[in-house]
């Protein structure tokens, strides 16, 4: 079941720009991915793969959401994170990935070159990512230097 606050994010994610949601997928293909790859995925992430199992959002040049049971899939192995407590659940347009911690449901930007978390990009639950994406992007500096020639100095939203 998707949740009205889901609903909402997912409704000013369609009004902010280019969105391409996928399938759902099903109870039972989430929960065989978690016992596959030995990990309990966030609430609100299983609730986001209930409604789009993946995805891309802000395109052409946004983020790309990995899934359960869709390509491309959740990696839990995979090396772009900080340690074993994270996993990588989707990648940036510029390598940058972003990853949720196990336990916590703590979501985070990871930039890959550096090999670094930055605490401003750490997000309490997956809505909060979510939800500061638009500015994390820098779509709305974008959209201010288009208007005005000037970008926003403001920093993405961590709540």
């Amino acid at each position: 079941m998707v949740s009205e606050r889901l609903r909402e994010i997912a409704g000013t994610l369609r009004s902010q720009g280019n969105m391409n949601f996928l399938d759902p997928a099903t109870p039972e293909q989430i929960s065989e991915f978690e016992r596959k790859n030995g990990i309990r995925l966030p609430e609100q992430y299983r609730e986001w793969l209930a409604f789009s199992d993946g995805g891309e959002l802000f395109l052409p040049a946004g983020c790309q959401m990995y899934g359960a049971a869709h390509l491309p899939l959740i990696d839990a192995a995979d090396g772009n994170r900080p340690d074993d407590a994270w996993v990588v659940v989707s990648a940036m347009c510029n390598g940058d990935t972003v990853i949720f911690e196990k336990g916590s449901g703590r979501f985070a930007v990871y930039f890959t070159e550096e090999g670094r978390l930055d605490d401003s990009l750490v997000y309490k639950d997956y809505f909060t990512f979510l939800g500061s994406l638009y500015d994390l992007l820098g779509i709305a500096e974008e959209e201010d230097d288009d208007e005005d020639g000037e970008g926003s100095e403001e920093s993405p939203d961590d709540e």
